[in-house]
């Protein structure tokens, strides 16, 4: 019989541990997803709901997820270029203007746009409802960017620090936002002299978008979406993180 030396015992040994314990050499590939969105949807901790929903989701078909915070129109240039692999949550039909972004088609979530306000009060009853006053978004909010163009003056910003910083300090009448991270940022900061008008300017589904590169992976991550919904994950991480936050 053929004796094995030293270094052949040491090739059959890491041989042995990789077929045994694959998992470093065999580990699950990361996709990196932009997002604007803060508390309670998204954070640094990737503990807020789209984080957690989209993160389980993508670790049943065998991904990991990294959601990285950019300015809203930066996040799409970057996906759309194929910097990062895609966009965490966007407004439907966005593959239109970003024909490098596919749609994953089973919504994650339906936001609602409303208007945050500090000294006035009117009813809400259409986009129109909005003219008669000085207004602020968040650039590259593309739904509120193409519905918002009669207000006596419109006010684009970065982020929503800045956002409500300027709806504080009494330079505009009115900031439209969504329901969920507006009253997140409501109740982190503490916010006591805001209140916010009903009802709902607009409701619409939001999505996760892959690059072009990824399109094998958007009928999985739909499935797998719907299947969480079906088992009551998807429920589960609602009630845990934003079922609170609608609490008073």
């Amino acid at each position: 019989m053929r004796k094995i030396h030293g270094r052949q015992w040491l090739t059959l040994i890491c041989l042995t541990n990789w077929i045994v314990f694959p998992g470093p050499l065999l580990a699950k590939e990361i996709l990196v997803l932009n997002t604007a969105f803060t508390f309670p949807l998204s954070n640094n901790e990737q503990t807020g709901f789209v984080d957690v929903v989209v993160r389980e989701a993508l670790e049943r078909i065998g991904f990991g997820l990294e959601s990285v915070r950019l300015p809203a129109e930066r996040a799409l240039i970057n996906a759309n270029a194929g910097i990062n692999d895609g966009d965490l949550l966007r407004i439907g039909g966005l593959q239109k203007t970003y024909p490098n972004l596919i749609q994953v088609p089973e919504k994650v979530i339906d936001l609602e746009f409303m208007v945050f306000t500090k000294q006035v009060e009117f009813p809400v009853v259409g986009w129109h409802s909005l003219n008669p006053y000085s207004v602020a978004i968040i650039t590259g909010w593309k739904i509120l960017e193409r519905n918002i163009t009669g207000a006596t003056e419109l006010t684009k910003v970065k982020n929503v620090d800045q956002l409500f910083t300027i709806l504080l300090k009494d330079r505009v009448d009115a900031v439209v936002y969504s329901r969920w991270v507006g009253l997140g940022y409501i109740k982190q900061h503490r916010v006591h002299r805001v209140r916010i008008l009903e009802p709902p300017l607009a409701q619409r589904g939001m999505y996760v978008y892959l690059h072009k590169k990824h399109r094998h992976l958007v009928p999985k991550l739909a499935a797998a979406l719907r299947v969480m919904k079906a088992d009551g994950s998807y429920g589960r991480a609602f009630q845990q993180i934003l079922a609170p936050i609608a609490r008073k």
